[in-house]
């Protein structure tokens, strides 16, 4: 990306994430999860119990899946949504791509 979210090859504006309007919030609680996961690494090296670490891990995992449901409702509201209402191919692609993403959150 170029300067001012700029796409140097199209030379024209790139549209923002469905995501940006919650930028800032996505980027503190990924800095919570980041502790957290620092203080598990803290746990296992002060050879912690085994079932304090697993629920960390649990807690971590928690703060994890809300963030890719609320990346996933913003994908759908803004960038699905604006794909859907243009139709065609672009439809169809954000279509699969939503079902494909969700797929991975199910299975993961």
């Amino acid at each position: 990306m170029g300067p001012a979210g700029t796409d140097p090859a199209a030379a024209e504006p790139v549209p923002p994430h469905g995501y940006s309007h919650h930028r800032e919030d996505y980027l503190a609680r990924l800095r919570r999860v980041e502790g957290q996961v620092r203080g598990l690494q803290r746990m296992v090296s002060d050879d912690k119990y085994c079932i304090d670490i697993l629920t960390q891990v649990s807690a971590v995992t928690r703060a994890l899946q809300s963030v890719a449901l609320g990346l996933l409702e913003d994908h759908l509201s803004h960038c699905v949504a604006d794909a859907a209402a243009e139709g065609g191919p672009v439809a169809e692609a954000k279509l699969r791509e939503a079902s494909a993403a969700i797929a991975r959150l199910v299975r993961s």
